[in-house]
């Protein structure tokens, strides 16, 4: 019997935190001594708590570790005691007390590991009794025994753990010599009637590696022509591609300006969307020829904060922050709903104002290569704007689906307004779907051609037969009549804590995420969630803290991920809760479309969930079947 241990230990010296000495040490005495049956997860993204091992055998228990690789002599840490709290760890240093943060105790951290295991992530455990079916503990590799329990004795009699010490070891040096899995682990062989494979397949949901975090340990895949964008550059600098969702237009970008830092050049990536830069980022550095000083070399902004800046750096501060303080709470921009007279603003005032910023730009201050991703949410007047902060001798790069034309701008972008941008020659095409799953391009296909302008309608084409790999693909339209739209957030809760239960390894409960239009129904079903599981979010309660909550929002956080449509255009996932209220204009139409093409194809599965109040949708949704419902 193979043992499982997730990452695989080929990954192991990929992690993005790289295990430390004493982790690579407990590893190998864990792999080592621990019978095959128990498996062995290393940093998993156990629901935003991230412990330093869980090892799960369904015929035993569970158990869940944390290494400190301290050394106790090279401080003095010592415990104060508290009335009626926990005692506190502190440390002195060239002769200055400070205190250790309770995020960093071990002690206090196991305490938290072990409570939510058994409250939230193996519901089914017995009252009381299930308890003792979970060990914690804590390994100090380079300490001894003897100091060990010296220092913790207050704050293990303060938890009682001195009383069960077969379930709360903590060990160092001494017991990892001696060799001997029963003094790091007491229970290893102790089956128990507490534990099933029902039980452990729960919290397995919990621990298998986010589809995210293994990706980004991959370099990035390009077909021929996809490379050929990416390692060359047109005569005149000036590029333009288009193609449907998942034809690779954000990989390219990225790739492109990994290519060119990596060759020296100062290259600027401009979105219009807060959240995608951070999607951008984590593609580049999959990049081969990515380096550290290609990552200084690139800057990444949304258009609005590089407007911001641009007028910060030549002299226009005032006027910035005059035309922002008549319209906006904050100087950000980007309301999330705009006045006619703040379109005007964000639209054409503030672009003007940098374009006249600009001119005082010399040539060192600009940039080798202004790279835009969606550019279909940009404004030409925007483009001729960034053109300005680009070297004569520069290059740009316009990617764009017009079928995501989410804010209908696409149509500002004329022949002749292309000609006026520096284009010449016609786009260059990319039309085969990489991202999306077989049924889903036609699902994705046929509500274009049903609810989009067919002067927009780009479709997505499946990958060739020989290309295609069987991966499965489940799908579900859930249609709710109007009277019954108050039950909708908790139907949406509903559906993402099935799916974080049936998980089944298809893919990891942090790879969960629901979209939604409406940033206060995204709160309504945060708030059904929140008591059960961890979710990051970016639904504020006003623009500057969404905004904020934006520029936190990556898929590396190891919580179930909730945002809006919005913000999630250009990002992908495998598993996906979308909720629709409204279907009654393009833009609506369009951004629905955005959504259910986020879904990213998975040899292991993918998994899209789709619930509707909006009526002009029963028709298309019962297309669905028989994967529809109606409540």
């Amino acid at each position: 019997m193979k043992r499982v241990i997730s990452p695989g230990k080929g990954q192991l010296d990929k992690l993005r935190q790289p295990l430390t000495k004493g982790e690579k040490i407990v590893f190998d005495f864990f792999d080592k001594y621990l019978d095959e049956k128990w498996e062995i997860y290393i940093q998993p993204h156990l629901n935003g708590l991230r412990p330093d091992f869980v090892l799960l055998n369904p015929n035993v228990g569970i158990a869940v570790y944390e290494v400190k690789d301290w050394d106790l002599d090279a401080m003095q840490y010592f415990v104060k005691a508290q009335v009626q709290a926990p005692p506190l760890l502190w440390a002195k240093r060239n002769g200055k007390s400070f205190k250790i943060k309770s995020s960093d105790n071990p002690i206090e951290k196991i305490q938290i590991y072990k409570k939510e295991i058994y409250e939230l992530y193996c519901p089914r455990l017995q009252q009381r009794s299930g308890y003792g079916a979970i060990t914690a503990g804590v390994i100090f590799p380079f300490a001894s025994d003897e100091k060990l329990n010296e220092l913790f004795l207050p704050i293990q009699t303060f938890y009682k753990m001195n009383q069960y010490s077969d379930l709360y070891p903590l060990v160092g040096s001494d017991a990892l010599s001696s060799k001997q899995i029963e003094k790091i682990f007491p229970r290893h062989a102790d089956k128990s009637d507490r534990m099933s494979e029902d039980l452990a397949k729960d919290f397995r949901n919990w621990l298998v590696e986010p589809d995210f975090s293994a990706t980004q340990r991959t370099p990035l895949e390009l077909d021929k022509k996809q490379l050929l964008l990416v390692k060359n550059r047109t005569q005149t600098g000036f590029r333009r591609i288009k193609g449907p969702a998942g034809s690779g237009k954000s990989l390219i970008l990225a790739a492109r300006a990994a290519e060119l830092a990596s060759q020296g050049n100062d290259v600027l990536v401009v979105t219009y969307n807060i959240t995608l830069i951070h999607y951008l980022m984590d593609l580049a550095v999959r990049w081969p020829t990515t380096n550290i000083n290609a990552r200084k070399n690139v800057t990444w902004l949304n258009f609005h904060r590089w407007c911001k800046r641009m007028c910060q750096t030549f002299g226009f501060e005032s006027e910035y922050r005059e035309l922002c303080r008549k319209h906006f709470e904050e100087d950000s921009g980007m309301p999330t709903n705009h006045s006619s007279e703040e379109e005007a603003v964000l639209d054409k005032k503030i672009p003007a104002l940098v374009s006249e910023a600009l001119d005082k730009c010399s040539s060192e201050e600009k940039y080798d290569a202004i790279l835009v991703d969606e550019g279909q949410d940009f404004l030409p007047e925007w483009w001729n704007a960034l053109r300005k902060s680009c070297k004569s001798d520069g290059e740009m790069l316009l990617v764009a689906d017009a079928t995501q034309d989410i804010y209908g701008r696409s149509g500002r972008w004329t022949d002749e307004s292309m000609l006026n941008a520096g284009f010449k020659g016609s786009w260059s095409v990319l039309n085969v779907s990489y991202r999306l799953p077989p049924s889903m391009v036609d699902l994705a296909s046929a509500f274009a051609q049903r609810f989009l302008p067919s002067h927009l309608v780009d479709l997505p084409k499946p990958m060739k037969q020989q290309e295609m790999k069987v991966e499965p693909c489940y799908l579900k339209w859930t249609q709710i009549n109007q009277e019954a739209r108050e039950i909708a957030a908790k139907k949406c809760a509903d559906v993402i804590l099935h799916l974080a239960k049936e998980a089944s390894g298809n893919f990891s409960i942090p790879d969960i995420t629901f979209l939604t239009a409406n940033s206060k129904f995204g709160r309504e079903v945060v708030s059904h969630l929140e008591s059960k599981i961890r979710v990051i979010h970016t639904f504020g309660s006003n623009d500057k803290e969404s905004q904020r909550m934006k520029m936190g929002f990556y898929m590396g956080d190891a919580r179930v991920k909730a945002t809006t449509l919005h913000s999630f255009k250009g990002w992908e996932s495998s598993a996906v809760v979308v909720y629709v209220e409204d279907a009654s204009s393009e833009q609506s139409l369009a951004l629905l479309y955005t959504g259910i093409t986020r879904l990213k194809r998975r040899t292991e599965g993918s998994y899209l969930s789709v619930i509707s109040s909006a009526n002009q949708l029963r028709k298309y949704g019962k297309t669905w079947q028989p994967l529809y419902e109606e409540i």
